[in-house]
């Protein structure tokens, strides 16, 4: 009974320490994209947003196994609405795609414009945030010291003039948080992004939503059909990840060969 109690403690610390990892934007979905997640989503967003948020509706659309193996824009994104007056839009990126501010500004004029009907006066349109995860650094920002950077539209003299409050964007890049340390002052966003780092780490200081989030992970790394398309999504991620090193490489020897 002993060797078999041993047995079973070592079975779930082998199952624990087999998670999915959340970086995969599939399972990142699945764990904050899900209905019946909201919870989690909300202590997600707070976190980033720095605002409190009473009511969160997620709009969860079915994945198809012929979507892991696609990049159309929005597919395995997360829309939500927040206090029922604000949209958000969250992605999480582990391919360097080219032009991805480009790609923001087009997530976020969809959300905008989508938010009255035609015919509706102006006053009716919703703030929009988009909120960018990436796990490697966004050239545009390596001077930044920080992980976490927000934008809005400002005075280009009056830094703390913002136009609007309809546009915000934040860019966090998972990456540069395990470079740099998690020395935000924001120690929940902090814990967020340890988690999604590192899921199989427990925090010593772990909030509730935190643990709900690693519940359900451990429960779809469980899965036979969970993991089978988590791992079908990763496999197209790496591809992905291989033909941008070797057009970096074709043109890195086409350049040299150029310049000798």
């Amino acid at each position: 009974m002993v060797a078999n109690s041993k047995q079973n403690n070592i079975n779930k610390e082998q199952e624990v320490n087999n998670l999915l990892d959340p970086k995969i934007d599939y399972v990142f979905k699945r764990i904050f994209g899900h209905i019946g997640n909201e919870e989690i989503t909300k202590g997600l967003l707070s976190a980033i947003i720095k605002e409190k948020i009473d009511d969160i509706t997620l709009d969860c659309n079915p994945i198809t196994e012929k979507d892991l193996f696609d990049d159309k824009v929005g597919i395995l994104d997360i829309k939500a609405k927040l206090n029922n007056n604000i949209n958000c839009n969250v992605e999480m990126q582990v391919v360097d795609h080219k032009n991805i501010e480009k790609r923001l500004l087009f997530y976020w004029s969809k959300m905008y414009t989508s938010s009255i009907k035609e015919g509706t006066d102006y006053d009716k349109l919703e703030k929009s945030i988009v909120i960018l995860i990436t796990d490697y650094n966004i050239k545009t920002l390596k001077n930044i010291q920080k992980y976490i950077t927000k934008w809005n539209i400002r005075e280009e003299e009056i830094s703390e003039l913002i136009l609007t409050d309809s546009l915000e964007f934040y860019i966090i890049e998972a990456q540069k948080a395990r470079n740099l340390g998690y020395e935000e002052k924001n120690k929940k966003l902090n814990a967020w992004l340890q988690f999604i780092n590192n899921p199989e780490v427990k925090l010593k200081m772990e909030n509730k939503e935190i643990k709900k989030a690693r519940e359900v992970l451990e429960k779809i790394s469980k899965d036979e059909k969970e993991r089978y398309l988590a791992e079908l999504r990763q496999k197209y991620i790496m591809d992905q990840k291989a033909i941008e090193c070797a057009g970096y490489d074709k043109g890195f020897e086409a350049g040299h060969e150029k310049r000798h």
